[in-house]
């Protein structure tokens, strides 16, 4: 992980240098600044994790300032430094925002531990944040099943978990790509920061770039007021692009220099901002095939896929399907409050009769569907509706699946069995 970034404001060229050849010695990353107007250009551009600001500068003082930070970033951690302290400004100071007051001369101990334990509370808060993001209960464990191609993802996601490249989910809709990418989130390096996700599809190219960069005041018509955009949102934790391949072209190039030179631009802003983001993208598209009809950059394909990951559909691991389908009418009926529900043989049957063209996410709308719908602790066959069935009730009570039209009937025949065998345990 990169080092945390200290902003140093004092118009004392040897206090400021000092403090800044301490920080950097204890493995900081330091920008500074003389006075109110770089300060807040540097708060902008540089995005501190915490800003040491002397009170008295040549163009303004410490509280005159604070509010333009905090129009910025509200967040962010301010330490102010005096050598005129009183309660009265102390308190002032903390009512505009700072988090500590401290008085000249500065021992750059002192100094150290203070900012380690701001970074700790401001770690804690977007810890605490990032947790409510997490949708823990609906998440299946994406790994859920024995068959091999979900024993191979697997393993390939647990040797690229902390990997800080980025990263190319690949799967038909409905396959579990959000879930995969909320588990490395979880269980990398940044699990302790956000984890904001971002769908590229059915969107504006104006708002997705408002959205995901952010916008300034007077940008455009209607922007008031200036707007943080998801990329600062998710500084230092995981940015999740869902279907990537639907992002409109004029805006990938602007995502491939976040992902090469950790900066981005607001809509309507001249200047660069830093942002460290750890890149997660996943799409249902073949992107080597829109690359070739010039719908998709190639050199950000190249970069996005560096490393790539693919969530085989439901249908090729059926042997994984029971096992999926029990684990979700537990977890659906605590959530529905339905009590204990579980699946009868021949329900179990009828699941494995089907080809599932929306995947794991079909199957749990099928499931919740039927727990809504029955009449005691047991689901039977017909309690299950399936969305591409002409008569599904009758259909799901022979057991018999709705054929896969795009394969053969031969094919369609030896998956039936395949799954009928697997259904009843090959007896």
């Amino acid at each position: 992980m990169p080092s945390h970034r200290i902003l140093v404001v004092d118009d004392e060229d040897i206090l400021r240098e000092g403090i800044r050849a301490y920080l950097c010695a204890q493995g900081f990353e330091v920008a500074e600044a003389n006075s109110c107007a770089k300060a807040k250009d540097l708060f902008q551009t540089f995005k501190p994790d915490v800003a040491v600001v002397d009170y008295l500068l040549g163009d303004g003082n410490a509280l005159d300032l604070l509010p333009k930070l905090r129009d910025i970033d509200p967040d962010t951690p301010v330490l102010i430094l005096t050598s005129h302290g009183s309660i009265d400004l102390a308190v002032r100071a903390i009512k505009e925002g700072a988090d500590q007051f401290l008085t000249k001369p500065l021992e750059f101990a002192a100094l150290h531990v203070l900012i380690k334990r701001a970074l700790e509370r401001e770690r804690t808060r977007r810890k605490l944040a990032a947790s409510r993001t997490r949708d823990a209960r609906d998440a299946i464990e994406p790994f859920l099943g024995s068959s091999a191609s979900i024993r191979q993802l697997a393993q390939d996601s647990r040797r690229v978990v902390s990997a800080e490249s980025p990263i190319l989910i690949q799967g038909e809709t409905g396959t579990g790509k959000s879930v995969l990418a909320r588990w490395l989130h979880s269980h990398g390096p940044r699990t302790d920061e956000a984890f904001v996700e971002f769908n590229c599809a059915g969107l504006s190219r104006e708002l997705v770039e408002t959205e995901f960069f952010g916008h300034e005041r007077g940008a455009f018509t209607g922007a008031v007021s200036a707007k943080m955009g998801l990329l600062e949102v998710a500084h230092r934790g995981t940015v999740f692009l869902d279907e990537l391949g639907d992002m409109d072209v004029q805006i990938q190039p602007k995502l491939l220099k976040v992902l090469e030179e950790k900066r981005f631009r607001r809509v309507g802003e001249l200047r660069d901002r830093q942002v460290d983001v750890r890149l997660i993208a996943a799409t249902h598209q073949d992107l080597e095939q829109l690359v070739k009809e010039k719908s998709f950059r190639a050199d950000l394909y190249f970069r996005v896929s560096t490393i790539p990951l693919v969530i085989p559909p439901l249908r090729e691991r059926i042997e994984d399907l029971i096992p999926l389908a029990r684990r979700l009418v537990v977890d659906i009926a605590i959530d529905l409050g339905a009590g204990d529900v579980s699946l009868t043989t021949e329900s179990e049957r009828a699941l494995a009769g089907y080809s599932w063209p929306g995947n794991i996410r079909e199957l749990r709308n099928v499931l919740e569907r039927a727990i809504l719908l029955r009449d005691g602790s047991k689901l039977t066959p017909r309690n299950l509706r399936f969305a591409n069935s002409v008569d599904s009730g009758a259909l799901i009570e022979h057991g018999s699946a709705v054929p896969d039209t795009t394969s053969s009937l031969a094919e369609n025949e030896r998956r039936h069995i395949q799954r009928v065998l697997t259904a009843t345990g090959h007896r």
